[in-house]
């Protein structure tokens, strides 16, 4: 059965047995955060925009909803860092500083936000969960995580800028020079995991690096969606080595920084449907067929073996 059996196989490694158990708790965890550079107009979405998105998804009205409730998968959203009157012990910070220009966190909210990832692990591991999806919702989060991962991968930002929320010549051109002006300040803290996160990421970014590494270290697999998702595991590989083992990447997107991010860490996309921004969509799609590859090694009959002295003439 080709990719789908090294899929079930994937899945049975994770548990650590064979056959594997089906998949009955997957879990869709969306991290949210506005970005500064928001301002500097890398983005369609303006001020209020991720909020917009997360009534929206609190509705029932986003793909991740539809594809979500398709393949039986629940929902959890930890605000870490909108600009809003959001608060409790995940919000580190309401929206991150302009990363051309200044850190996008403290050291202490950076710290705040990576244990707040960690907690949403956690929890949906003591909750029952089998398999986790990191999802993103934020305007212009694309911005900082495509100058982590030219940092990380020492990569001119002309390569890794793609069009986002679908933005024109302009915005391409003003969002490279973003980039460009945060890999300058990136330069003294270049492989320092943390520390890259504090200067050029976001409370989102860094919730989902901790999230990712602490899935790894409760044994539990996740399934990456878009750049976001790519370019925090590229940093939760830094603070825990191995951790990618447990990691699928679900599908290439539309951004040339999320296919040089999973290159990076050799993970091979399970399918290409061009999405940009799917915020969990694309890897919520992906979830039927894990489940389909997982029941293949367990209630499909193995191939009959006839007697030696069967007569098939």
């Amino acid at each position: 059965m080709g990719r789908l059996e090294r899929l079930g196989a994937w899945v049975s490694a994770c548990q650590g047995r064979t056959p594997p158990k089906p998949l009955r708790r997957m879990r869709v965890v969306v991290f949210a955060a506005d970005h500064g550079v928001v301002a500097r107009g890398v983005s369609r979405g303006g001020p209020g925009t991720t909020r917009e998105l997360l009534t929206a998804l609190d509705a029932g009205g986003t793909a991740l909803n539809v594809l979500a409730d398709t393949a039986g998968a629940g929902i959890r959203v930890v605000d870490v860092g909108t600009d809003g009157d959001a608060t409790g012990p995940d919000h580190v910070r309401r929206g991150s500083g302009s990363i051309d220009v200044e850190d996008a966190l403290t050291e202490d909210e950076t710290v705040a936000a990576v244990r707040a990832g960690m907690r949403a692990a956690d929890a949906e591991v003591d909750e029952g969960a089998d398999l986790l999806v990191a999802a993103d919702i934020g305007a212009g989060v694309t911005t900082p995580a495509s100058a982590l991962v030219a940092s990380l991968t020492d990569t001119e930002p002309v390569a890794v800028i793609g069009r986002g929320s679908g933005i024109d010549d302009n915005g391409w051109m003003r969002k490279a020079t973003v980039v460009r002006d945060a890999l300058r300040r990136c330069r003294a803290v270049t492989g320092e995991p943390l520390a890259l996160l504090r200067t050029a990421g976001g409370a989102d970014l860094a919730a989902m690096t901790g999230f990712l590494a602490q899935a790894a270290v409760r044994r539990t697999p996740v399934v990456l969606d878009g750049l976001p998702s790519a370019a925090a595991a590229l940093l939760a590989e830094e603070l825990a080595p191995g951790a990618r083992s447990w990691w699928l990447a679900a599908h290439r997107a539309a951004e040339p920084a999320q296919v040089l991010a999973l290159n990076h860490l050799d993970l091979d996309p399970v399918v290409d449907l061009d999405i940009r921004l799917g915020a969990g969509a694309g890897a919520a799609t992906v979830l039927p067929l894990l489940s389909a590859a997982v029941r293949l090694l367990t209630d499909v009959a193995d191939k009959p073996t006839l007697p030696a002295d069967a007569d098939i003439t």
